[in-house]
């Protein structure tokens, strides 16, 4: 990859979560070595979640470094998806050890913009193709995985211990008869399809396209 020649550290980023409607988005950063990477490796949403479990597991310990950060539903409202991913990813990079020279995002968009310490490159399909990339991603879904399991307890009807706060005909029937969580993004568009809720829909950045609805859990 032409970004990446010449350096030494590499970090792979990728983030979970873009396309929820309740809960953080989540962006991990992850710096790997040239050791064999753990067998079955790819991107998080290929693998079977009690076997991504066990990998993130692994990962953690194999990776080099890696951090994690999160911008919270109100973060999204306030800033817009793209912003609010910026600032996740910001926060995952700020927290390793120390900055790398290079950054590999997964997808087509270049969400980290310009101005910080290192290159960035866009790759599509990167946690298929990019060892730094696939351990981020299974990293970062686990993590997100787990925390909106515990915290769905106190919202047992929405489910989000099997839906991690993604559409699901469970999730949309609860919101229907129950109206928003905490948790739950507000300036999101499918409140548009719930007229008893629509008032609470708050206005989101205009100049924003980040939101992604869909069913991707």
């Amino acid at each position: 990859m032409r970004a990446t020649l010449g350096v030494k550290t590499v970090a792979g980023v990728d983030e979970v979560g873009r396309g929820a409607w309740a809960g953080p988005v989540t962006v991990c950063a992850a710096v790997t070595g040239l050791r064999r990477p753990p067998e079955g490796l790819t991107d998080s949403k290929l693998i079977a979640p009690n076997r991504r479990t066990r990998l993130a597991a692994v990962l953690t310990g194999w990776v080099t470094s890696y951090a994690l950060g999160q911008a919270s539903p109100e973060e999204i409202d306030g800033l817009g998806m793209t912003a609010a991913l910026r600032l996740a990813a910001l926060r995952a990079l700020d927290g390793l050890p120390e900055p790398p020279e290079a950054v590999i995002l997964d997808g087509k968009h270049n969400y980290l913009g310009g101005g910080g310490p290192w290159q960035v490159r866009t790759v599509i399909k990167g946690d298929v193709s990019c060892v730094s990339v696939a351990a981020a991603s299974v990293i970062a879904k686990v993590r997100r995985d787990g925390q909106m399991a515990e915290v769905g307890a106190d919202y047992a009807p929405f489910a989000f211990g099997d839906n991690a706060g993604y559409p699901s005909p469970v999730h949309r029937s609860a919101l229907e008869e129950l109206g928003p969580t905490p948790l739950h993004r507000m300036s999101w568009s499918y409140l548009d399809s719930m007229p008893r809720w629509q008032h609470l829909k708050k206005v989101r950045n205009p100049d924003d396209s980040g939101e992604q609805l869909g069913f991707d859990f």
